[in-house]
């Protein structure tokens, strides 16, 4: 049907006008608007980032430049990992330069132990090495997830000694939680690569460093952690707390039971840390041309679930076909 369209129907005594403005046209533009208020996009936040927002709801940036902070003015600038991460009603959860650790940042992953060559270089605390953005490898929706694909490189001045891909998949917020999928992968280029974590700590690989609390609240399998851990065997950890000013939330990494030494070591502080140490104290030698690949998830949620909870929502990870 074309054109301006008005009927009057007479139904149980009552009279109904509907109205039909150009039908098809309009049908399918509020569908398409719908569609794109609830969908992902991508979009960059400045030169050095990139957002993704679900409809009007922010999800997480992704640092590929090198960011600076005017406040710590003696941190040096890092790059390659993920701030701020929002929780599901717009909470920024992550942090960035803490004045405690200036070069703590948001969901990073990062050595203080690599040699190469003899020589022992800190990505931790980027001395001596720093990641270096590539190229974009994806950036789409599909099967409802939007995914983020990026090559970088890890440099010893000009010479890049690490291929590394990061791929963030970013599901739709279901009820009061939200699941991030992060997987990474390194392949030293022409020489051997040896890392290993901090020793008696163990801290040394993927990190979420949280924001700002009064209240921290860290869950493990077994319950309730009434203390720091270290050197701790886990499948994944939580920690929340009232990163809002009048709710709790946090967020869980997950580590898949295919990661290389399941489970990994952890650090957790009651500061605002989550760390899965791999491999380790123990250190391991990654060979030229061979590629290591870690896969995790971070589950955002709302409250302050229980263990029970917690492990439910892993378990679906633990089982579930892998989004290609």
């Amino acid at each position: 049907m074309n054109g301006w369209f008005r009927t009057l129907l007479v139904s149980t005594g009552r009279l109904v006008l509907v109205l039909l403005v150009g039908t098809k046209l309009f049908v399918g533009e509020s569908a398409a608007q719908e569609r794109q208020d609830r969908g992902f996009r991508f979009e960059a936040v400045n030169e050095n980032s990139l957002g993704i927002w679900e409809g009007k709801s922010p999800v997480l940036v992704y640092n590929h430049g090198i960011i600076t902070n005017a406040s710590a003015p003696k941190a040096t600038g890092h790059s390659g990992y993920i701030h701020p991460i929002y929780g599901l009603d717009g909470e920024v959860l992550t942090g960035d330069f803490p004045t405690d650790h200036v070069y703590h940042r948001g969901l990073y992953w990062a050595w203080s132990h690599i040699k190469i060559d003899g020589t022992e270089h800190d990505l931790w605390s980027l001395r001596g090495i720093r990641i270096g953005f590539e190229k974009w490898l994806e950036r789409e929706v599909k099967n409802g997830v939007a995914t983020l694909t990026v090559e970088n490189g890890w440099f010893v001045g000009d010479k890049k000694v690490i291929r590394e891909q990061a791929r963030i998949g970013v599901h739709p917020a279901e009820g009061n939680s939200r699941a991030i999928d992060v997987e990474l992968s390194w392949t030293p280029e022409d020489q051997p690569v040896t890392l290993w974590g901090a020793p008696g700590k163990s801290y040394g690989g993927l990190t979420l460093r949280f924001g700002k609390r009064t209240k921290t609240i860290v869950t493990v399998p077994t319950g309730r952690a009434p203390e720091d851990l270290l050197m701790a065997k886990l499948p994944w950890a939580d920690l929340s707390g009232d990163l809002a000013s009048n709710r709790v939330s946090g967020a869980a990494v997950f580590v898949h039971p295919k990661h290389p030494d399941y489970p990994p070591e952890w650090m957790t502080r009651e500061y605002g840390v989550l760390a899965v140490g791999w491999p380790g104290v123990n250190a391991q030698t990654i060979e030229p041309g061979r590629t290591v690949t870690c896969r995790y998830r971070v589950w955002l949620h709302r409250g302050n679930p229980e263990a029970a909870e917690i492990q439910r929502a892993y378990d679906n990870f633990a089982t579930e076909k892998r989004v290609p």
